[in-house]
Parts: structure tokens; C-alpha cells; sequence
């Protein structure tokens, strides 16, 4: 037996020559997998820092954008011209109905639209439905159709008047009706000043570049 086998160890176990066997240590494979991923993550964020510099530096992946060129702009459409033409003062009758307790108010203002240009037709009291009823400037009556026809045109004439349709009326003739807070018709100047804005056609639709 040799010396450096311990007492009581043969057989299989018995240690020969004059030298202890070296044993290896175990490996750290744990460690070995923490740095491994460590790199990964330096080396990602590395690529990922080149990437942006490439996007600054070239316009990024647009190439329109790389080139220099101005992003598309969206057309935009001008305001459409006027469906229905407005018609003339004379074109349609007025009838002026007074529905105040003021007696001649309903011909002086007749006779002074007349003056403007516009057919007269009825001059008289209101009915029952709007006599002593009408708190306000005015109201302007008239079919369904005379709302973006001759009311407005009508309206010119009469500051604050209140403008309603009657669906079951026909015709084209409209009513002047004259309420409590009313002292005159609008000045003439003023008047044909708005007649004319307002018979002015619209301009024809462009398109427009908005950016």
C-alpha cells in the first residue's frame, strides 16, 4: 500500500505514485450566461443609437422627406356659388299690413318701397291672426320657397324683421308686416348697400392648398 492511500481505502480506491490528484473546479455557467446577455444588450443598444443617427441625418424613411421635398398639402374647395339667384325688388308683390294701433303706417311705408323699386300689392290692416300681435320690427311672410328667395331682399328694407314661411301658401307674393317697435324702413343708401352685397355672386369653387 502506498503512502498516500488513507487507511482503510483499497481496492478500487487505492491511490498509487508519490502526487495528490488534482480536481477541477466546477464551472460557472451562471455567470458565463449573465455576461453572455450583457452583450447582447450593449451590443442592441448600440445598433439601435446608429439607426436613429441614420434617420436623422437622412430624413428618416421617407424618402420624399430625405430628399428635401415639402410634405402634400389638402386641397380645400371655396365656398359654393349661390343655388337659386335672388330675384328682383320688382320681381315679386309686397303686401304692407299694419298690425299696430298707428293709423297710415301701412301706406307710407307702401308708397316709400314703391319709391325703392318693389310691386306693391295689398295695403292695409293685419289680419286677426297678427293684428296687435307683433311685438317686434316686423315679420316677413311669405311660401316655403321665398325664405332664400325675395325675404331676404325684402329684409334689406327692414332692420330686426322677422322672417317666417307658410308651407300651404302658394304663389310668390310675400307680407310686410308691421309690428310695435317700428319707426321706419332702413335708410336707402344702407339698403341698396346690403341689396347689392347680397345679390353679388359668389365666387366659383377653386381648390386651395392649406398647409
Amino acid at each position: 500500500m502506498s503512502m498516500l492511500t488513507p487507511p482503510g481505502m483499497g481496492g478500487q480506491y487505492r491511490i498509487t505514485g508519490d502526487k495528490y490528484p488534482r480536481m477541477r473546479r466546477p464551472r460557472r455557467r451562471g455567470r458565463l450566461v449573465v455576461l453572455t446577455i450583457a452583450g447582447a444588450a450593449v451590443l442592441g443598444g448600440a445598433g439601435w443609437g446608429t439607426l436613429q443617427l441614420i434617420d436623422v441625418f437622412t430624413g428618416g424613411r421617407n424618402p420624399a422627406r430625405a430628399a428635401g421635398a415639402k410634405p402634400a398639402c389638402a386641397a380645400k374647395a371655396s365656398p359654393s356659388p349661390r343655388a337659386t339667384p335672388l330675384p328682383k325688388p320688382g320681381a315679386f308683390k309686397v303686401n304692407v299690413l299694419n298690425a299696430t294701433t298707428r293709423s297710415g303706417l301701412a301706406k307710407k311705408t307702401a308708397d316709400e318701397l314703391k319709391k325703392r323699386g318693389f310691386a306693391i300689392g295689398e295695403v292695409g290692416n293685419a289680419t286677426k291672426e297678427y293684428d296687435k300681435k307683433v311685438k317686434g320690427t316686423a315679420v316677413l311672410l311669405g311660401p316655403a320657397p321665398a325664405l332664400d328667395t325675395s325675404l331676404p331682399v325684402l329684409a334689406t328694407q327692414v332692420d330686426g324683421a322677422e322672417r317666417r314661411t307658410d308651407a300651404a301658401r302658394k304663389g310668390t307674393e310675400v307680407d310686410l308686416i308691421i309690428g310695435d317697435k317700428f319707426r321706419a324702413l332702413t335708410k336707402k343708401a344702407d339698403a341698396d348697400k346690403t341689396l347689392a352685397a347680397l345679390a353679388k355672386p359668389s365666387p366659383a369653387p377653386t381648390a386651395k392648398k392649406g398647409c
